[in-house]
């Protein structure tokens, strides 16, 4: 009776067709950012980003208001092996096909494109240091 169950219920995993609007985002060991380090000075006031460690391709953090977001640098539309890079300090640019996201919520600005950016969690511990990890 096991088998059977185990059975049916993979046919159910692998039978879900894919409609696209499911998002996988890649897993990351919690990332430490102390504010105070230079490469994040851009971090110290509102709309300021910088890229930093984490995730398959990197991550891109942007200062929103007194709240940080952290992003993934890994295009979500196609396989690509570039990074995207921050384009006029508000959107994110895949090189790879030129879609365009949001730098302030990841979400698609090019026509056509459905699929956000991911996005992980930021925390603030203390008025230096981030925290950034999976949802």
């Amino acid at each position: 009776m096991r088998k059977i169950l185990f059975i049916c219920s993979l046919l159910l995993i692998f039978s879900c067709e894919d409609d696209g609007t499911t998002e996988f985002c890649d897993i990351i060991n919690s990332q430490t950012i102390n504010l105070a380090n230079p490469e994040f000075i851009n971090l110290q006031v509102p709309g300021g980003w910088a890229y930093a460690n984490g995730s398959s391709k990197g991550i891109v953090i942007y200062r929103f208001g007194n709240s940080y977001r952290a992003f993934s640098r890994e295009c979500p539309i196609e396989v690509c092996s570039n990074r995207m890079v921050v384009a006029n300090d508000i959107k994110l640019v895949c090189p790879c096909d030129d879609a365009e996201f949001s730098i302030l919520d990841g979400s698609p600005q090019t026509a056509g494109v459905s699929k956000s950016v991911c996005e992980f969690k930021v925390s603030q511990s203390g008025s230096s240091v981030l925290n950034v990890t999976n949802f």
